[in-house]
């Protein structure tokens, strides 16, 4: 079984790693844990580096628990939820796991949700965790 969590370093997101680790624990599961950003621009070499920094954090937690993990920065010029379905599909995951914020419904509809983009179009089963 393969488990994708999405990880932006977030409090939602130190959520769905909590979630992640007891599914990996559960199903003898192999995780991956990814940040997405769109990128493209000189600003975003210190927020890639927060990332990597984050997801370094996030594979330390997961190695503790004896969790075979991988890590991946996505700067491919998707949205977030995109991103997602797309590693998703190409990597034949079987659950993704997502913590998601309380927004608005006008805060959704004028920014959109990425969690809700990944409910709607993921193939497998999706975990929100808040």
């Amino acid at each position: 079984m393969n488990i994708l969590i999405c990880y932006d370093q977030s409090d939602v997101s130190q959520e769905a790693l909590k979630v992640g680790v007891q599914h990996a624990k559960a199903f003898g599961a192999k995780v991956f844990v990814i940040t997405s950003m769109i990128g493209g621009n000189k600003d975003d070499i210190e927020d890639n580096k927060r990332a990597e920094s984050g997801l370094k954090h996030a594979q330390g937690v997961l190695e503790k628990e004896g969790i075979s993990c991988e890590t991946h920065l996505l700067v491919r010029g998707l949205s977030s939820g995109s991103d997602i379905i797309q590693y998703a599909t190409d990597n034949e995951i079987d659950e993704i796991v997502i913590g998601i914020r309380k927004t608005s419904k006008v805060g959704k509809l004028v920014f959109g949700s990425t969690a809700q983009h990944v409910i709607l179009e993921s193939q497998c089963p999706v975990v929100t965790v808040k």
